[in-house]
């Protein structure tokens, strides 16, 4: 057997679910005195699987702590089984997982599961992301005054944007603080998550809805500084100008924005 073919049955070995070797792969082997060749293979494809689920439980702490052992291996298995790793890096294992539950799942049990996997997510993607350039508060005040009105900008390359329509911070945040994991529950008004990194830490914040209407405006429409202004006239009037301003130094504070050139 070449080693590319002996490679592939290997492989396949390892995602069977019945861990059953085929014969030519069986006959490449040589056991031991104190090993054979089934008990080997068993070892291996056990490991690999047990690899698969760590991964995934450590990805996704939350689901698993919501969960518990047993329930979350038969989802992370039956996930697993349909979207084997396909990538030389695990990193990316869990990529399909929020779509997966969202179909596997009835409706009623996997919109508030499916919404807390895109939050764990969420904190993976933004921890590895590109740091980019940031905007600070010492480039800011470096800009000539007539910069300033058709100034536009772009989200840092960690930014990430998630609808909560669950308390599934509150679940999360218990976690990561060994606190008593509370009952889900569905939020009386839906809010906008942020998470992103910023040196070398992750962070996030939920927004109220003039502000997260405002930043998606500048993030997504296109919106130069001007127009933020003009457009938060409607709800803060004569007042609209300080409101603006006071987005955008919080905005750069927290490391969101790049400028974005023409």
């Amino acid at each position: 057997m070449r080693l590319k073919e002996w490679q592939l049955a290997f492989e396949a070995f390892l995602l069977d679910e019945t861990a059953t070797a085929n014969l030519n792969l069986d006959e490449s082997l040589i056991g031991g005195p104190t090993l054979d060749i089934a008990t080997g293979l068993a070892i291996y494809h056990n490991a690999y699987n047990a690899r698969l689920l760590e991964v995934l439980r450590n990805d996704f702490e939350a689901i698993w702590q919501w969960l518990g052992d047993e329930e979350f291996d038969l989802l992370a298995t039956a996930y697993i089984r349909q979207s084997p790793s396909a990538h030389y890096s695990l990193r990316w294992l869990g990529k399909g997982f929020e779509g997966f539950i969202r179909k596997y799942l009835v409706p009623e049990q996997s919109a508030p599961l499916a919404e807390m996997a895109a939050l764990e997510w969420a904190f993976t993607l933004a921890f590895d992301a590109p740091a980019g350039d940031p905007l600070t508060i010492e480039s800011m005040a470096a800009l000539a005054p007539e910069e300033w009105p058709e100034l536009q900008f772009k989200p840092i390359r960690s930014l990430q944007w998630l609808d909560c329509r669950f308390n599934s911070l509150a679940l999360w945040r218990s976690v990561k603080d060994g606190t008593d994991f509370p009952a889900s529950a569905a939020l009386d008004t839906p809010n906008i998550c942020l998470i992103w990194r910023h040196e070398l830490i992750c962070n996030y914040r939920s927004l109220e809805s003039a502000e997260a209407a405002a930043l998606n405006g500048l993030l997504n429409e296109g919106w130069s500084f001007a127009e933020l202004c003009t457009n938060s006239t409607v709800t803060y009037g004569k007042d609209a100008p300080l409101q603006a301003v006071t987005w955008l130094k919080q905005w750069v504070q927290d490391g969101l924005l790049e400028r974005l050139q023409r």
